[in-house]
């Protein structure tokens, strides 16, 4: 069983090593008991071998269940579904107890299935934009929940039922199960009739056989003879026993609530791209903005995203002082300043529903249900899946939170009006002929609109089913497939948002290159052409005030083509020079002797200094020094192991050449989609992941693999389990920093900021300077008016 007392991050980290280390064939015991959503995706996706406790207590239990009822039986007693018609007819009666389970089984088996359903014959795309089947990874997820119900005792299900799925499961057999026909009300008794009617070696049941990569289909009856596997003849209860019940309701929301964990701690990142990228202000993410309004995931949300940008040159705030008089915006907008704040609820939504599936992957879901300790059969509901409705509901909109998140730092990374000086559409040439993100752009709001349409709650849209018997039911598999499409929906964003992301803070460090580069070569013009009219003093001063102009300048510049920027740049220095030689009481007359050569060469030099950094950046990025140590992770995992480029503008475009030059190498060219369909298959198939929580890999890249550590403690949410940030939340270089300051914990267990000076590349700012601020916090629900001594420690 999963346990609760880990943050988020810890918990997703955990899911996915759970997973990573499971071994080809290796054995799950199934005992009813601990059932966890990794061994469910492990299982799924046929890497493990099923088998049945050795435990006597659980096998006595099974046992003694089929006993009682049948000595239930004996006494003559009513049993509902034994005795009894099904539903709205359980007012018949019968002694036939075993033809009322095969009646059961008729009446269940009523999904449609197209024969490309069951053969994957090519025209089935054509009529549909999806199959009629659940996919074999869904029904082996099923298979295994069954059992593990089952397995509790508590069904009257013979053993020798139970073998008979789990062997499937070993031998690689998966039935094809229709997608649609269930209202998961009295359990999903559709979907599950399907796997019931595989073992019983129905011959109109079809089944997937897995051979490498290789798949048969052929009838249950055939598969069953094939692996020498008996059929089942059901007896009282049996194949109610196997049909009613939420196994694949649950199932699907376990393999959901996996994808959704992963992609919660990936938006994190991605936001932590972006403040990069957009040069935003790490204080968004300050530990005291949290404990004063102490909510658990926004104080995991902001530690873990502040953890993230450790080493980070473009974030404010991380290697550099706190700008008390900043020119522009006072403050980032709300897709970078207010995400702790968006994104700490969904935190604790998915830990919610997390550990909602988790006790239904272990609850008996059946009815009716025999008590083996008092000798009793009950009648009751537990297979009306609300549960996993309401998982999967909080989980979809979760789904759509985040995605609306990643949409808004998407168009801000984009926009020049919003991007802090990026190109326009991010194009690396001239934006009058170059569009790279644009394309992108409008698929983002495609994505956000559908993601927004399937965010919609499916459990308002309960029909009454089945004689009126079942006036309310929970739509729960509905509903997780719906989240499913929201899964796939946000992990489109994710991959495409990395996409640009990359692409913003290649732009950034290409600028900030030559920017660094032009004001050196600048300079020079300047002391070869200016000292003799403006001395040495009149020169000094010149090129200092001309910094901040050429920074600014060639930002707000963005959306011009590069010999129109350099000639911006070029009118607003010379604006400069009438300045100082005013200043300096400088005849008029000298200046218009020497101006325009001199603005000459300024934009000569600026252009020169322009192509020779973009074509050394193009041939060998350096973004990954400036950026944070998840961003670069990240980084590096798109642009070296998944060989997705830096894009260079119109360039780019396939047209009649395949191929293009970087530097010493030849790559092909691709279309922007191409590029990100690329990403989007890592992200799917889990590679992206290990640049978030495989340590091997981030020490191979030259990651250390320190964890925060206990920078901010958590208190219990009141939801029966806590997010402890005790835990380590990411892998960072060192304590977090802010403003050029550790932030450690003190004594009293309160966020401590240090100022000790370290070496580090440019981390000239840390001046030992002391900070006195005095928060109050709360503390497991009570203010807690104990002040916290924020100093630091100088070491000059």
């Amino acid at each position: 069983m999963a346990t609760f007392n880990l943050s988020h991050f810890e918990m997703a980290r955990q899911l996915w090593q759970n997973v990573q280390a499971v071994k080809p064939g290796q054995k799950v015991i199934v005992t009813g008991r601990d059932l966890d959503v990794s061994t469910v995706v492990a299982v799924s996706r046929g890497k493990c071998q099923p088998c049945l406790t050795e435990d006597e207590t659980t096998l006595r239990r099974i046992r003694e269940s089929v006993r009682q009822l049948s000595d239930y039986l004996s006494k003559g007693n009513t049993v509902y579904g034994v005795t009894t018609g099904f539903g709205g007819s359980a007012d018949s009666r019968t002694n036939e107890t075993s033809k009322l389970q095969v009646a059961l089984l008729q009446l269940t088996q009523a999904g449609v299935l197209l024969e490309s359903d069951k053969t994957g014959s090519a025209k089935s795309p054509e009529y549909h934009t999806e199959t009629n089947s659940h996919p074999a990874s869904w029904v082996r997820a099923t298979m295994l929940v069954r059992c593990n119900a089952t397995a509790r005792g508590h069904s009257a299900v013979t053993m020798g039922v139970l073998q008979a799925i789990l062997r499937l499961l070993r031998h690689d057999i998966t039935p094809i199960i229709p997608l649609r026909g269930t209202v998961s009300a009295s359990g999903d008794l559709m979907p599950l009739s399907y796997i019931a009617g595989a073992i019983e070696g129905n011959p109109d049941v079809a089944v997937r056989r897995y051979r490498g990569s290789e798949v048969c289909v052929e009838n249950a009856s055939e598969a069953l003879a094939r692996e020498n596997i008996p059929k089942i003849i059901f007896g009282p209860k049996e194949a109610l026993g196997l049909v009613n019940g939420t196994a694949p309701s649950a199932a699907v929301a376990a393999l959901i609530m996996y994808d959704a964990h992963h992609l919660a701690v990936l938006s994190q990142a991605v936001t932590a791209i972006a403040v990069d990228a957009l040069n935003g202000n790490s204080e968004s993410f300050h530990p005291f903005i949290a404990q004063v309004r102490p909510h658990a995931g926004q104080i995991e949300a902001a530690k873990n995203i502040l953890g993230f940008l450790q080493g980070s040159s473009f974030a404010k705030g991380i290697k550099s002082r706190k700008d008390y008089n900043p020119s522009g915006l006072a403050q980032d907008r709300y897709a970078l300043r207010s995400s702790p704040q968006w994104i700490g609820p969904q935190l604790e939504d998915l830990l919610f529903a997390h550990q909602q599936v988790t006790t239904e992957l272990n609850s008996s879901a059946d009815n009716p249900l025999v008590d083996i300790d008092v000798g009793e059969v009950y009648y009751g509901a537990n297979f009306q899946a609300a549960v996993v409705t309401a998982a999967m509901e909080k989980t979809r909109l979760t789904l759509q939170m985040l995605g609306r998140l990643l949409f808004a730092q998407s168009t801000e990374m984009i926009d020049p009006n919003l991007n802090n000086g990026l190109p326009t559409n991010l194009a690396a040439d001239d934006p009058s002929t170059s569009f790279t993100m644009k394309g992108v752009d409008i698929s983002m709001a495609a994505y956000a609109s559908e993601l927004c349409y399937l965010a919609n709650p499916v459990s308002s849209h309960v029909h009454t089913a089945e004689m009126h018997n079942q006036s309310i039911n929970s739509l729960a598999l509905l509903s997780a497939r719906m989240t499913k499409k929201a899964v796939e929906m946000v992990s489109l964003m994710a991959s495409t948002c990395l996409y640009i992301g990359c692409q913003a803070m290649d732009l950034r460090a290409m600028q900030v290159e030559f920017l660094a580069s032009a004001q050196i070569a600048l300079d020079a013009v300047n002391k070869r052409l200016l000292t003799e009219r403006l001395g040495k003093k009149g020169v000094r001063r010149f090129n200092e005030a001309l910094r901040e102009i050429i920074s600014t300048t060639w930002r707000e510049a963005s959306r011009l083509d590069v010999a129109d920027r350099i000639k911006r740049l070029g009118d607003a220095a010379l604006l400069e020079l009438l300045r100082t030689v005013k200043a300096d009481s400088k005849p008029s007359s000298l200046l218009l002797s020497f101006a325009e050569p001199w603005r000459h060469d300024f934009e000569s030099t600026a252009m020169t200094v322009y192509e020779d950094v973009r074509r050394s950046f193009f041939a060998s990025p350096t973004t990954e020094k400036y950026i944070g140590i998840v961003p670069r992770s990240l980084y590096r995992k798109v642009r070296h192991d998944l060989g997705v480029p830096f894009h260079q503008g119109l360039v780019e475009h396939p047209g009649t050449e395949a191929s293009i030059v970087q530097g010493n190498t030849v790559r092909p060219r691709k279309t922007v989609g191409s590029w990100i369909s690329i990403i989007y298959e890592a992200l799917l198939d889990g590679r992206i992941y290990e640049a978030l929580y495989d340590n091997s890999y981030q020490d191979a890249k030259g990651l250390c693999s320190d964890s925060i550590g206990d920078s901010f403690p958590l208190s219990d949410t009141g939801n029966g389990f806590v997010m402890n940030a005790e835990r380590c939340s990411c892998n960072v270089t060192s304590e977090p920093a802010w403003n050029g300051h550790e932030v450690t914990a003190s004594r009293n267990g309160h966020a401590q900021i240090r100022g000790k000076k370290r070496k580090q590349p440019g981390d000239s700012t840390y001046d030992g300077r002391r900070l006195d601020k005095r928060p109050t916090h709360m503390r497991g629900g009570r203010l807690d008016s104990e002040e916290d001594t924020i100093d630091t420690e100088s070491t000059d």
